[in-house]
This record gives structure tokens, C-alpha cells and sequence, in this order.
């Protein structure tokens, strides 16, 4: 009888063990979302864009391009919609081509932008890929897209931006350059969407090795202010900083249109629009840098 007894005290005590676990919250023993997003990844990403060449709209490299993003996109979880339009341009009329992700997660729809431009300047006596300007940040914006669909519940109140056109053919007018997002943009005012979204990022030369991101002086202040804590929680704030004089990005038309976006970019780069802007003058730590930076601020603070 003590022999019984004893074993049924055993079972009941196993099964009062069982209970308790399975009425305990599991730890979630993942890395932080800012610790997953992965330099080197983003750096592979660039690479295999510059391998297609220059990637100015229109060209069979940049439709090379979109496939391998929308590929890779969709091998995430994310669900890539083409938004097609024609432009006048000083080269005729071109077709330039948005790329939109979104992630389908339960009870939610996006609030929060990030994007980047993937297309090239048009150079006609020099080959120019772009590994920094147009590669580097949408190299990194696809790795951030790969890190928010491991978390769907932050990945379902994101909407992903793959801009073309950024590049003006002549010179930045309201009419030449930006028309990707200038378009993006326009639609959404005209689908009276744009409520829908409480503020951005944009992405654009962030590769660097000697990188220092340089916010444009009239970036929106709450969003300077949390990128600045965010870098500063991460102890990687001596790497952000204001520049000196104004930028005109893809954040613009965003800006104009009344939401909130903020330009993450490195203005600062000798390279700039010449054909030295090549692989070996990015860094995966850079790319590391600016990615754990939004990963950070998106899920601790923008979609807190």
C-alpha cells in the first residue's frame, strides 16, 4: 500500500508540474529583431543586384531586379503588388514600376512605411551600377523585410516601398526625378489612404564603410528624435548626425503629401554619381548599423 500510494503522490505531483508549465508564459528565447537583421545578408542582396549591371527604368537589368525582389519577398511571407504607370520624362514617356509588399497578419493593415529606391542613374558614356545608390538600401530593406516576417505581428503593420525612377534624368524638378514616389504618393492621396499611414522611412545610400547618416536639417522632429534614441540604445549614435543643407529624396513627396518621413541617408560619399560607386566601398556593418537602428525603433517604439 505505501509503495502505491507513494507512486500515486508521484503521478499527481508530475501532473500538478505539467499544469503549472503549461498555465506559465514561455520565454521567447528569439533573438530581438535588431539582433537578427543580418549585414551580410543585405550585403549578398546588393551584390546580386549590381551583378545584373545598371539599372536605370526600362532596362532589362532592372526587370531582372524586380523579379529577384519580388521573389525574395515572397519566399518571406510577403504578398508584392506592381504598381505600373507611364511618365513623361526629358527622354519621352518611360514605364516605371513600384514595387508594394505587404504581409497578410490577422486584424491588422499597415501604418508605417519603409522604403527605398532600386533603380539607377541613366549615364550614357559611363557604366554606372549604383551598389551604394539605389544597391545599399534596398539590400537592406529586403534583409528588414526577411527579419519582420519571422514577426508577423509587426510585419502586418508595415508596408514595404520599392520606389523607380528616383534618379532624375537631367535635374531634380517637379518634373524630372522622384517619379516613383512622387506617383506612390498621388495615388494614395487620390484613394484618400493617405491617413492611413502615421509616418515613414526612406533608405538611400547607407552602405558606406566611413558611414555617417546625415538627416536632412528638416526632417520631422519626432521621428529625428526617436531615430537619435534609438541609435543611442544601440550605442551606435555617432554614426547619426544632421547635414548641412537640404536634400531632396523620395521622402519629399511623402512629406508634401502629409505623412511624416524621415530620410535615412549617408550624403556624404565621394562616390556619388560616378562609376567608383562599386562593392568595395560598402560595409555589411554599416548595413547592420542602419538596419538594427529602424528594427529597433519599429518594434520598440513606432509599433509599440
Amino acid at each position: 500500500m505505501f509503495i502505491v500510494a507513494a507512486g500515486l503522490l508521484f503521478a499527481l505531483g508530475l501532473l500538478g508540474a505539467c499544469d503549472r508549465a503549461q498555465t506559465q508564459p514561455q520565454r521567447d528565447t528569439r533573438k530581438k529583431i535588431w539582433e537578427d537583421f543580418s549585414g551580410d545578408r543585405a550585403l549578398a542582396n546588393v551584390q546580386t543586384m549590381v551583378d545584373f549591371g545598371p539599372r536605370p527604368p526600362g532596362t532589362e537589368a532592372i526587370e531582372k531586379t524586380r523579379k529577384f525582389l519580388t521573389t525574395q519577398l515572397e519566399a518571406s511571407g510577403w504578398k508584392v503588388e506592381r504598381q505600373v504607370f507611364f511618365d513623361e520624362t526629358p527622354r519621352g514617356k518611360v514605364e516605371f514600376v513600384n514595387l508594394i509588399a505587404t504581409f497578410a497578419a490577422k486584424d491588422s493593415k499597415p501604418s508605417f512605411l519603409v522604403c527605398s529606391h532600386y533603380d539607377t542613374k541613366t549615364f550614357d558614356t559611363a557604366r554606372f551600377v549604383g551598389a551604394n545608390d539605389g544597391g545599399s538600401s534596398t539590400g537592406a530593406l529586403l534583409e528588414l523585410a526577411r527579419v519582420l516576417a519571422e514577426r508577423p505581428d509587426l510585419a502586418g503593420k508595415v508596408e514595404l516601398v520599392f520606389f523607380d525612377g528616383e534618379e532624375a534624368y537631367e535635374a531634380f524638378t517637379d518634373t524630372d526625378g522622384l517619379f516613383g514616389s512622387r506617383y506612390f504618393a498621388k495615388r494614395l492621396a487620390a484613394e484618400s489612404k493617405t491617413a492611413q499611414f502615421r509616418g515613414g522611412i526612406l533608405f538611400d545610400m547607407m552602405g558606406d564603410r566611413s558611414l555617417t547618416i546625415t538627416l536632412p536639417p528638416d526632417s520631422p522632429a519626432e521621428l529625428a528624435r526617436d531615430i537619435f534614441a534609438s541609435a543611442e540604445a544601440l550605442n551606435v549614435r555617432k554614426h547619426f548626425t544632421y547635414f548641412d543643407r537640404d536634400i531632396t529624396d523620395d521622402h519629399t513627396p511623402l512629406n508634401d503629401a502629409g505623412i511624416p518621413t524621415i530620410d535615412l541617408i549617408d550624403f556624404d560619399y565621394p562616390p556619388w554619381h560616378t562609376p567608383e560607386d562599386t562593392m568595395d566601398k560598402l560595409s555589411a556593418e554599416s548595413l547592420r548599423i542602419v538596419g538594427a537602428v529602424t528594427a529597433y525603433y519599429l518594434s520598440e517604439i513606432a509599433l509599440k
